[in-house]
């Protein structure tokens, strides 16, 4: 028998290579072809992706170390390893490195933050009568889907004007199933009640095509309809009838007039502005469909300072159209560096033409013109707010006396139900407000957890938390030691100037470790969090317990402070007072959301749905003839094959598997 060999789990006593002799090593293997390569450091992270049209000519400008910026410069010394994925174009190679960053996020490219799905209307075609509906996510159900649009308020609006102007119906199936009398919304004349045969199905489908249209782009025909068939009712003197194609026709009006910008010659487009100021970047991104303003985004890339506008509009874009359908035109407000090889890849995404221009005058050039000046006043209000943020992050430093104003600031809180569901969470801010891209949830799941003990579960989302931490940073001091090596081996270090330039451009990146941590409770929970940052050696975090004041009355909140044996307490007025108190409460909101969605989801889940071959069909079947899953689980072989659907083989499968569990 061969004994397998053992691994050590210590860190190695020589650290990993990296720097320009790394990568040099790769280039005598690398083809002429277009590709995508990814850069390692010593732990294994993927730190930068780029794209080429030649692997061998690109890599080979990292092999040396003269002649980068200092960004550049930084990431080559930190590379400890490199990977690459040849493609046939130069195109494929801009799409899949758009892919890689968006999945990797890695440090030295430019981020897209916030990138939640837009929102879409959904006409559904399942059902006899189609329903309007808001839709985000996968597009697997049977409909027409118009969008995108900016926000979940601009679809909210869109809908309600559907419904005032078609009388759709926006209910789910199984409501509609279960009406036996017309609802709220068709006695305010929202809905014509297909439900209750209040209109027949053939003529709410009409309603449902005339929608389409409007939708599709066909706003003025289906406006001149409803005046043709308003007038026509007046001359039959059916009042009534030519008033509802009036109020039809008033809430179409009112949805254009919504839109503050509705563009002759713009069917469909994105227009895309950029503007810079202190350090960041705004984008705004506007969206034209069916000749209508769809609303607008704006976007705050994570990117370098030293990176101009076009560099940043450049890379956004790219991984904008990663996951999102592409329109036919694309406005820009600069001219980017792949504007050519961006529309061909985009192109070949969309199986058509799609055109990228950048307008100087006309029609086109207002729209660009209208989203910069919106780029610009948006980022001066985020400055703005940023500045008033440093203050409160000033004042929080001199209350509580700590040794330097706090760049990210965690917040903790716990929440369950008698024990169970029971969930932790963590919040973060900084300079610019809530940081939501790096909230954290945590299931509380050891065994050595009792169910309720607030003490037990703060402990375990703690350690969890601050685990992570002390083994980046491990990890960081053998980078930080390779690098040296590296810089050493190219003819020393780099000059004072760079240094101190790198040094500001860290200091700048929002920190991956807090330097406060907030915790929602008294003395109790702040020596729990004590005893966890000590064992890992994480002694310069500063700590601070929330505790509520009598009658847990808002703003009588005592805080607690590490070897301090009173609390203290601030003004009532006192602005860093309300800022903690958004603090916690935003906490509280998170941990309370989280708790709620997992013990809905505990709630709603079935024991059917776990036995293999158990899909939607026999599921109703089996809950049809039963009536419960618990009757289901009491059944024997010969009742389940009696449902319809079941097999013999099926239900021995489905019998074991309850009558397994039990025992």
């Amino acid at each position: 028998m061969t004994e397998e060999p053992t691994t050590s789990t210590s860190p190695p006593e020589t650290p990993a290579k990296t720097g320009p002799e790394v990568i040099a090593a790769y280039l005598k293997h690398l083809p002429q072809s277009p590709g995508v390569y990814r850069m390692l450091d010593v732990a294994g992270e993927v730190i930068y992706v780029g794209k080429a049209r030649s692997l061998r000519a690109r890599v080979s400008n990292y092999a040396r170390l003269q002649g980068h910026t200092n960004r550049i410069a930084r990431m080559v010394l930190a590379t400890a390893s490199m990977e690459f994925v040849t493609v046939g174009t130069e195109a494929e190679a801009l799409l899949l490195e758009a892919n890689l960053i968006k999945r990797f996020r890695p440090r030295f490219n430019v981020l897209m933050r916030d990138d939640k799905s837009f929102p879409y209307i959904l006409i559904c075609r399942d059902h006899p009568a189609p329903a309007v509906m808001k839709h985000r996510g996968a597009r697997n159900r049977k409909g027409d889907y118009f969008g995108p649009f900016a926000s979940a308020g601009a679809v909210d609006r869109t809908v309600n004007m559907l419904q005032r102007a078609f009388l759709l119906r926006s209910c789910s199936d199984s409501v509609y199933e279960s009406r036996t009398r017309p609802c709220l919304l068709h006695q305010i004349k929202r809905c014509s009640a297909p439900c209750t045969g209040e209109i027949g199905l053939d003529d709410y489908n009409v309603l449902v095509n005339e929608a389409e249209r409007f939708l599709s782009g066909g706003s003025q025909s289906v406006r001149r309809m409803y005046q043709e068939l308003m007038q026509e009712a007046a001359d039959k003197l059916e009042f009534e009838t030519a008033a509802s194609y009036r109020n039809r026709l008033w809430a179409l009006a009112h949805v254009t007039a919504d839109q503050s910008i509705n563009p002759e010659g713009v069917e469909e487009a994105d227009v895309f502005a950029a503007y810079q100021d202190g350090g960041q970047t705004c984008i705004q991104v506007f969206f034209f469909r069916t000749g209508q303003n769809w609303g607008n985004r704006a976007y705050y890339p994570k990117a370098d300072r030293s990176l101009n506008v076009e560099d940043v509009l450049d890379s956004f874009i790219a991984q904008f159209y990663d996951d999102k359908p592409v329109p036919r035109l694309v406005l820009l407000s600069h001219d980017i560096p792949n504007r050519d090889l961006l529309a061909e890849a985009l192109s070949t995404k969309a199986e058509r033409k799609v055109e990228i221009r950048v307008p100087s005058r006309g029609t086109k050039s207002t729209i660009v013109e209208h989203a910069l000046a919106n780029a610009r006043e948006a980022l001066g209000r985020k400055l703005a707010e940023s500045s008033s943020q440093a203050r409160l992050l000033e004042g929080i430093a001199e209350r509580f006396g700590l040794s330097s104003v706090p760049r990210r600031i965690e917040v903790f809180d716990n929440s369950h139900t008698a024990g169970t569901n029971a969930v932790g969470a963590m919040i973060v801010a900084g300079p610019e407000g809530f940081v939501k891209g790096q909230y954290r949830k945590f299931n509380i799941k050891s065994p050595d957890t009792t169910p309720g003990d607030d003490y037990a579960m703060m402990r375990e989302v703690l350690t969890r938390r601050f685990k992570r931490i002390a083994e980046a940073e491990v990890i960081d001091e053998i980078q930080s030691e390779a690098a040296e090596i590296a810089a050493d081996a190219t003819g020393g270090p780099l000059s004072p100037v760079v240094v101190a330039e790198d040094d500001a451009a860290e200091e700048q990146a929002f920190p991956d470790r807090p330097d406060l941590v907030l915790i929602d409770g008294g003395l109790g929970q702040l020596s729990v969090a004590r005893e966890v940052l000590a064992g890992f050696g994480l002694h310069d975090i500063a700590l601070i317990g929330v505790a509520k004041g009598p009658d847990r009355d808002a703003g009588r909140e005592h805080f607690h402070l590490p070897n301090r044996e009173r609390p203290i307490m601030l003004e009532a007025k006192d602005p860093v007072l309300y800022f903690i108190q958004r603090l916690r409460d935003e906490a509280h909101r998170f941990a309370i959301g989280t708790h709620r969605a997992k013990r809905a989801k505990s709630l709603g889940a079935n024991p059917l749905d776990e036995i293999e071959g158990i899909g939607p069909t026999r599921k109703r079947a089996l809950l049809t003839h039963f009536g419960s899953a618990k009757a289901v689980s009491r059944a024997g072989v010969e009742d389940l094959k009696a449902v319809e659907g079941i097999s013999a083989d099926m239900a021995k499968k489905i019998y074991d598997f309850f009558h397994e569990r039990a025992g």
